[in-house]
């Protein structure tokens, strides 16, 4: 009975991804961003359960990417297409006709979102066929990404201020997020991952400072915390790169 444990919570994720989808793209972002948060929680306890119950399989690992591809892809790709329409003046999902004369019932930039699910879809293929990436990454992991991506609505929604607003709908912003994102997923650039295989201080330091400053940030800035925590994770990791080979 044990071994379906992991697979389940992976589907659990899928299944948190799909409902996410539906929210994005009837336009409910914070929604969407919740069921994400939820899937992935899911996507971490699958893996550790697997590791804690020795039920690591090879199923596992492509039904975890097949999950990440909807709730840290897909999802992420659909709130950044909805993120550009909201940037277009004068645009309404309400109030366009989808029988006009336009090849797209949207404006045609909103389509570069979907560069982060294409960049998401190939980093998964590639996770998955390299053996180099059992205690860091190679690129943003997917649910960082993700993470990133979907904190953007969230600000709009819950810390709205007159300069963020501005920000984060302007479309040169969101096509810099987007380029950058496509860039980080795929980039090779080693960073750790928050993988524990003991709980011990010593061996996972790195580890338990980075999640007190998280929580830290989380509690003094709320969802503009996220981005900021997603920056520094990447820069943490170059800076602890290059100390290690220093050492060498």
């Amino acid at each position: 009975m044990k071994r379906f444990i992991p697979n389940a919570l992976t589907l659990l994720n899928m299944l948190c991804g799909t409902i996410a989808v539906v929210y994005a793209v009837q336009g409910s972002l914070d929604m969407a961003a919740y069921f994400v948060f939820a899937g992935i929680f899911f996507d971490f306890f699958d893996g550790l359960a697997a590791r804690l119950l020795d039920m690591q399989s090879e199923l596992g690992l492509q039904l975890d990417s097949l999950a990440d591809v909807v709730t840290s892809g897909v999802v992420p790709g659909v709130v950044m297409f909805q993120l550009f329409n909201m940037s277009e003046e004068n645009y309404s999902w309400g109030h366009h006709d989808v029988t006009s004369e336009a090849f797209f019932p949207f404006p045609a930039i909103s389509l570069l979102g979907f560069l982060i699910t294409l960049a998401s879809g190939y980093r998964l293929a590639k996770f998955n066929i390299d053996e180099d990436q059992a205690m860091s990454f190679i690129g943003l992991p997917t649910p960082a990404n993700a993470l990133f991506v979907l904190s953007l609505p969230l600000i709009l929604i819950f810390q709205d201020h007159p300069f963020l607003t501005e920000l984060i709908l302007n479309k040169w912003f969101l096509i810099t997020v987007t380029l950058l994102s496509v860039y980080l997923l795929n980039a090779k650039i080693e960073l750790f991952a928050l993988k524990f295989k003991t709980w011990g201080v010593k061996e996972n330091g790195l580890r338990y400072a980075f999640l007190l400053l998280c929580f830290i940030l989380l509690a003094m800035l709320k969802f503009i915390a996220i981005p900021i925590i997603i920056i520094l994770y990447v820069l943490l990791s170059v800076i602890v790169n290059v100390l290690s080979k220093g050492k060498k």
